[in-house]
């Protein structure tokens, strides 16, 4: 198994890239393709190539998050991201993970990997953990802010064959989020996107409220990209804040006695950052295409990167790209033409 690494993507390439592939490759006992400026590379990891498995792609382009993704994609083929989304196209990677430009990524993957048969548009998809016991997926985080109710009954496909082959799921909760747990809430696309679940052999279980999230209500929730990328960057702002309120609380507490340490470890502040943190995920998986690639937070530094790469293999060893591509997404016509779209 190999998997391609964009080092020069994120705000803490290539060091911090680097330091959390060797990581992964130790850790996971997976091949790593390290994609970037070569002669840079080969001074922070040649030395870890004889007891791991790795080995150096040169890409001497960087594409920038401040360029215009499609006209980046397009001119500069010698890109970490252009040439990671390759080695997965031609089979000489299993996956891609990369930090670097989310607009660049995706547009990269969608062009040279393409949507699976059947399917209309991909989705980013992110594992929460506000509920340690009850993670879910929710989907789509950001790729489509437009949606029509068959986008979103295909996103619940998506996520149900995800949350089946990885979490081992039988028959995993679809929810759709939505300002009201009863049927005639929301707007057009959430009141019609309902009948459509419902009607579908799903297991479908109803709306979900944002505040309902975190209870363990469903495995999958399903959302337009607008509104999933919104509840996303909440989520890790809420996480920020719990970070900074443990480093005032550690600064208060460090000259303090060991019981008020104590007590302050008891308000399970370490816990809720966790929940909130997406290093602890590592990233999301652009789920829908011919191929694995997870997208990691451009401030992802070494935990987040091996925990994305282990996401990746994590896909990899469920088969979640063959089972995907296995489904007939094209039966949903029936479905989706039966109500009112």
């Amino acid at each position: 198994m190999i998997i391609a690494v964009d080092a020069s993507g994120g705000e803490h390439a290539p060091h911090e890239i680097v330091k959390g592939a060797l990581k992964a490759a130790h850790e996971y006992k997976v091949g790593i393709a390290l994609i970037g400026k070569k002669e840079i590379l080969h001074v922070l990891a040649s030395r870890h190539a004889k007891n791991l498995n790795i080995s150096i792609i040169d890409a001497p382009e960087v594409i920038e998050d401040t360029e215009s993704p499609i006209e980046a994609v397009t001119k500069k083929s010698n890109s970490s991201i252009v040439t990671g989304i390759k080695m997965v196209k031609e089979g000489s990677a299993q996956a891609f993970v990369s930090a670097g430009s989310t607009g660049a990524v995706m547009y990269a993957a969608f062009a040279g990997l393409g949507p699976v048969n059947g399917l209309d548009r991909p989705a980013i998809a992110s594992i929460i953990t506000l509920n340690i016991a009850n993670p879910f997926l929710m989907l789509d985080c950001g790729a489509n802010s437009n949606c029509r109710p068959k986008h979103l009954l295909q996103f619940a496909q998506l996520g149900n064959i995800f949350v089946h082959q990885v979490f081992r799921v039988a028959s995993p909760r679809i929810g759709l989020l939505n300002n009201g747990e009863e049927e005639k809430k929301g707007n057009q696309l959430t009141r019609e996107t309902y009948q459509i679940l419902k009607a579908s052999d799903l297991n479908f279980v109803g709306n979900i409220e944002g505040q309902n999230l975190g209870k363990g209500m469903a495995d999958v929730i399903v959302t337009d990209g607008f509104t999933g990328n919104i509840v996303m960057k909440t989520l890790e702002g809420v996480g920020e804040e719990f970070i900074n309120l443990r480093n005032v609380s550690q600064m208060f507490s460090s000259n303090s006695s060991s019981e008020t340490r104590a007590t302050l470890a008891d308000a399970g502040l370490n816990s809720m950052i966790r929940r909130f943190d997406y290093r602890e995920s590592g990233g999301a998986l652009l789920l829908g295409l011919n191929g694995i690639v997870v997208k990691s937070h451009g401030r992802s530094q070494a935990r987040a990167i091996k925990n994305a790469i282990g996401l990746a293999k994590q896909s990899i060893d469920r088969n979640v790209c063959q089972m995907i591509q296995q489904y007939n997404f094209a039966d949903t016509s029936a479905l989706v033409n039966g109500t009112k779209e």
